[in-house]
């Protein structure tokens, strides 16, 4: 039976529905963005949303007032997870049926974002299963997993994929410990699949320590990395500039409003270029927001239902 667990980041794991969906290689093109009034200068919002209880349109309900511009710039999908297929001693993509349900609505679900010039990225997290981004026993198993990934992001119209090495539980089900070879073959190949999308790490795992092999360092190949701890001020340990970094970390609604209001004059005043959120809801949450718009972008936000 396959449990997809979701993660607050007080680290109280949130119960994932059951189902299996089957990956099925295909194209969709992304929406093109409308002609919408330019965001105030400032860094890349980011919104996690745990679609197991919420919707991603969500995402898209927050501007700010002055000039119009969205707040968050970036919406990523919680959660689709790397599983184990013990027959055939290989790992596989998985969505839950409600991470598939939101990839199956994407004319609704997902389009609406990308019209409003907003990316919309794929997290993947470990099921609890052995299998991670760690432990691919062979170059070549590592590839065909990136195979899938790009296919879902080209299938589904996404903008990019994002890592999370958690809960995967590394050597049960006679699977691997992590290798140093493993997470540098596969986001090396991630890269050479989709050289126009979004890659991004949640610094964290025992991937998030293993960006470097055999001569070759994969930092760069990220758009963006951001610290897993919410509620805390920490920059990721990634060779990246500072405008990919998101050292802030706000679960809205549960990390104070004071200190995300602090850790957004933080990123200004050190020059990230990142400021991450997670578990954006269905609730008006535009006062809460408000505290950290106005350090990033000098503006309210709005919210429209």
């Amino acid at each position: 039976m396959n449990v997809t667990l979701g993660r607050s980041r007080a680290r109280t794991a949130v119960l994932a529905f059951l189902a299996a969906a089957a990956l099925v290689v295909g194209t969709t093109a992304t929406a093109p963005a409308a002609s919408l009034p330019a965001k105030q200068k400032g860094p890349t919002s980011v919104a996690y949303v745990e679609v197991n209880n919420n919707s991603m349109l969500n995402v898209g309900k927050y501007t700010l007032a002055k000039g119009g511009g969205n707040v968050f710039d970036v919406a990523v999908i919680f959660a689709a997870n790397i599983n184990y297929d013990a027959g055939k001693q290989s790992a596989y993509l998985y969505f839950n049926e409600n991470v598939q349900r939101v990839l199956d609505d994407a004319a609704t679900q997902i389009r609406p974002l990308q019209a409003k010039g907003i990316k919309v990225m794929l997290s993947v997290l470990g099921n609890h299963q052995g299998a991670g981004f760690a432990n691919f026993p062979s170059r070549d198993a590592a590839s065909a997993f990136a195979k899938q990934l790009s296919d879902a992001v080209s299938k589904y119209g996404l903008d990019g994929i994002d890592f999370d090495d958690e809960y995967a539980e590394y050597g049960k089900n006679g699977t691997g410990q992590p290798n140093d070879s493993s997470f540098v073959h596969l986001v090396s190949a991630l890269r050479d699949y989709m050289p126009d999308k979004l890659i991004s790490l949640y610094d964290i795992g025992p991937s998030a320590e293993k960006l470097s092999y055999g001569g070759v360092d994969v930092s760069s190949k990220f758009n963006y990395a951001w610290n897993p701890w919410y509620g805390q001020w920490q920059v990721p340990n990634i060779s990246l500039p500072k405008s990919s970094l998101s050292p802030a970390a706000v679960e809205i609604g549960n990390t104070p409003p004071s200190t995300a209001a602090d850790f957004a004059k933080q990123t200004v005043a050190g020059g990230y270029g990142v400021y991450l959120t997670y578990n954006l809801d269905g609730s008006d949450r535009h006062d809460y927001l408000s505290g950290f718009t106005r350090e990033l972008y000098g503006s309210d936000a709005v919210y429209t239902p």
